[in-house]
């Protein structure tokens, strides 16, 4: 079974292949790296790790955090590997099919930021309107978005009163961007984590601004 982790560690040389061979001596097999962020001497990194049948998830975070300085954020069941030009190829499929362009967008954002699922949502006369949706969202309505519109992309609360009680005993954490207006949206949700990381909003950022414009706003 694969599993995505995300680990802090120094950005020093050779600590990122001390973290490999810890977690070789368990078994598990690291199919693929991304580096998530680089800040102050510390590096934050998503691997998906394969374990071999019969291995608690937990000997992943025992085997890495047994590297002096390195920290496990979090450990979730993950299909696929982390696949950086997957951006290029959801803009040319929603260049592509424009009518669908939405619907295309909700399903594909979850692979990209590695979250469960996305929404599209719009302020309008009529009130709160959701335009589209991933197939692993939550079917709760929405009736009360205290952040739209939204001039930047931004972390929110998980614990805020708008958010649905079912998304807060999930432990879901949140990110919003503007798609082309202030009034128009996408929300992406992590159940259970880890947490939205400032070089993951503005890598969502960048991409909702460029499929606006494909989409032209």
């Amino acid at each position: 079974m694969s599993f995505l982790i995300r680990v802090q560690l120094p950005d020093s040389p050779g600590t990122l292949g001390a973290v490999a061979t810890a977690l070789g001596t368990i078994g598990a097999d690291i199919l693929s790296v991304d580096v998530v962020e680089r800040t102050g001497g510390v590096a934050i990194d998503d691997l998906v790790i394969e374990l071999p049948s019969g291995r608690l998830p937990d000997a992943l975070i025992t085997a890495a955090e047994s590297i002096p300085g390195v920290e496990v954020d979090a450990v979730r069941p993950y299909a696929g590997v982390l696949d950086t030009h997957r951006e290029l190829e959801l803009v040319e499929e929603i260049a592509g099919q424009p009518a669908s362009g939405l619907e295309i967008l909700v399903e594909g954002v979850p692979r990209i930021i590695r979250a469960g699922w996305s929404i599209v949502v719009a302020a309008t006369e009529d009130g709160l309107q959701r335009l589209a949706s991933s197939s692993a969202a939550p079917e709760v309505p929405i009736t009360h978005l205290p952040w739209l519109p939204l001039e930047r992309a931004t972390v929110l609360d998980g614990e805020d009163d708008w958010v649905p009680e079912t998304w807060q005993e999930l432990g879901t954490e949140l990110a919003a961007t503007p798609l082309g207006k202030p009034g128009k949206a996408l929300l992406v949700g992590r159940p259970g984590g880890p947490m939205f990381r400032a070089a993951e909003v503005a890598r969502l950022a960048h991409f909702a601004g460029i499929v606006a414009v494909v989409l032209d706003g």
